[in-house]
């Protein structure tokens, strides 16, 4: 650990310290000093947020296996109320918007699976070894399994603008953002159309966003979204020529 942080640059060091006292505060004293085996297995999908403090052992458990690539035995409760234990692979910890996620595969079905660390009871490492796969790390797993999610309403837009302008008010977790390979000479930074997709539960929330956002934007999908940005916008209207 030391000599990779040797390597880094000096925001990326800070960044790294910021996160290793965030996480120190939040475990017990007495396992504090395993806190670099926890370090080599936690990604942040964003600067480190004040976090939950987990079941340390569980943590732990689950760093350990992360790190050596052995099986993990976990009791899980989903966030209907239903218990069950799997067989995790465990790919890595992901610290996202102040909680602890576990991203692999489970072992039973073989699919990839996400699974919030407070919801695990007991975390046992298992005998055996597995190879993690190629492809995206265990924070960009995780986006895209929560911009991914099933809700009750599929939405599609093109937006013009930069990813950052865009990103600003749909961050990766909440929709997905196809970004166009830039020509030549082409500053990434150039507005461009650029194609957004989210899944969301409700609607009513976005109108206000894409207000915020203040860019030129198609809606390709679902008409409902179309009625509600209308709208918001004959109700801005209306409060304006009451000025």
């Amino acid at each position: 650990v030391a000599n990779r942080r040797a390597g880094l640059t000096t925001t990326e060091r800070t960044a790294s310290e910021t996160a290793s006292a965030k996480i120190r505060r939040v475990l017990p004293k007495h396992i504090a000093r395993r806190l670099d085996t926890l370090l080599e297995a936690v990604a942040f999908t964003d600067q480190p947020s004040d976090l939950d403090t987990p079941d340390a052992e569980v943590l732990l458990a689950i760093a350990d296996a992360v790190r050596h690539r052995r099986p993990v035995s976990i009791r899980y409760t989903d966030r209907d109320g239903r218990r069950s234990e799997r067989t995790l692979h465990a790919y890595g910890i992901v610290a996202h918007a102040g909680r602890w996620y576990v991203t692999g595969q489970d072992a039973r079905i073989g699919e990839d699976r996400t699974f919030r660390l407070d919801r695990i009871a007991d975390a046992r490492t298992l005998p055996g070894s597995f190879e993690a796969p190629a492809g995206p790390d265990p924070a960009h797993r995780l986006l895209s399994a929560f911009s991914t999610a099933e809700y009750r309403h599929e939405v599609t837009l093109r937006i013009h603008g930069t990813v950052e302008q865009i990103r600003a008010h749909l961050p990766a977790s909440v929709a997905g953002l196809e970004e166009y390979a830039p020509m030549t000479g082409e500053d990434r930074a150039t507005e461009r159309w650029l194609r957004v997709e989210l899944r969301a539960e409700r609607l009513d929330w976005l109108p206000p966003v894409l207000a915020s956002l203040d860019r030129p934007f198609v809606i390709e999908r679902p008409a409902e979204l179309h009625e509600l940005v209308i709208a918001l916008a004959d109700r801005l209207a209306s409060y304006a020529r009451q000025a």
